[in-house]
Order: structure tokens, then sequence, then C-alpha cells
């Protein structure tokens, strides 16, 4: 049973697994996205009282809250009970070019420690791309009428057509980012 755990499994159970829930949120007339539970929790906490975007019945959507512990909870087991390996299997040619770009210890965790190590949060540099990205980020999920996940997954199942121009932006954004942004940013 723990060798089961501890090998990757097949992409097409992942895809099968999406399928069935996105299924049964259909069929109890809900809809998946992670982005809307930043609003739930702000809403939880009184925002709506401040700014009438936050006032509805957070109640309603408190299941997926619920979903977000799940994706915590998931990878912190995955990571750190189910994962054979601390490394990502890399090219040659990915590991050259992150390389010249600062990050030396490609290939070797999950994670680059320039980027994921506590001590990230000391360097001023590294800090503004993260809060400039994270507000892009945000500003983006909520201007977009939700996240990579909510129209991804569940828009795409519900046939919704703001949700494929929605997909189709984001992988242009994201080709276009790290070709020609990222490069920009680690040559600082």
């Amino acid at each position: 049973m723990i060798e089961f755990l501890t090998k990757p499994w097949p992409w097409y159970f992942g895809g099968f697994m999406i399928a069935l829930v996105l299924f049964l949120l259909l069929w109890v007339g809900k809809s998946f996205g992670m982005s809307s539970n930043l609003r739930t929790l702000c809403s939880m906490m009184g925002a709506g009282k401040k700014a009438s975007f936050f006032q509805f019945d957070w109640k309603a959507q408190q299941w997926n809250l619920i979903v977000s512990l799940g994706v915590i909870a998931g990878g912190f087991i995955a990571s750190n009970y189910i994962t054979t390996t601390k490394a990502v299997a890399l090219t040659p040619q990915t590991i050259d070019q992150l390389a010249a770009m600062g990050i030396t210890d490609a290939g070797e965790s999950f994670a680059p420690e320039l980027l994921f190590s506590n001590a990230a949060f000391s360097d001023p540099y590294i800090l503004l791309l993260l809060v400039v990205g994270g507000f892009l980020v945000g500003f983006g999920a909520r201007y977009a009428g939700g996240c990579t996940s909510g129209h991804a997954i569940s828009g795409l199942s519900n046939l919704q057509w703001p949700s494929l121009i929605a997909v189709i932006g984001f992988f242009i954004g994201g080709l276009l980012v790290n070709h020609f942004v990222v490069p920009l940013l680690f040559n600082y």
C-alpha cells in the first residue's frame, strides 16, 4: 500500500477525479473556484461594512473553503509523506537556462531557494516582486471574473464562452511573461 502512495499516479487518474468532482458540483448546483475564497474570507471578517462587493451571503460559500483547506492539506501530505524525492526532473537545457538567470539550484529541489527560502524575505527586490506579482494575480483574477483554476476547470466544463476566452488569455500571458519578462526580472 505504501509503495502505491510513493509512486506518481497516472495522469488519467487525476483527470478522472477532477471530472468526477466537477460532475458532482454541477449535480448539486455549485461551481468551483479558488479566488472566490478570498472574497468569502473577507466577508466573514466583516469587510461588507466597508465595501459593497463583500456584501453577499458568505455562508452559502463555506463549502468552497473546505476545498481550499483540502488543497493545503493535500499539498502538505504529498510533499512531506508521499514524495520519495525532493527534486524535479529537469532537462539539462532548462537547468542551464535557469542557472544563467541566477537560479543555481535548479533540479535539486521542488522550489528554487532563491525565491522560496526565508532568506528571500530579506531581499527587497524579491519582496517587491512578490508584492507586485501578488497584486497582479489578485487583480487579474477579479478582473477576469475568476482564477485560472475556476475558468480552466469549472468554466470550461460548464461550456462557458468567457472561460474559454480567459483560458486562452492566461496561456498567452503566461507564455509572454515566461519568455520575455522572467528573464528580465532575474537579470537584476
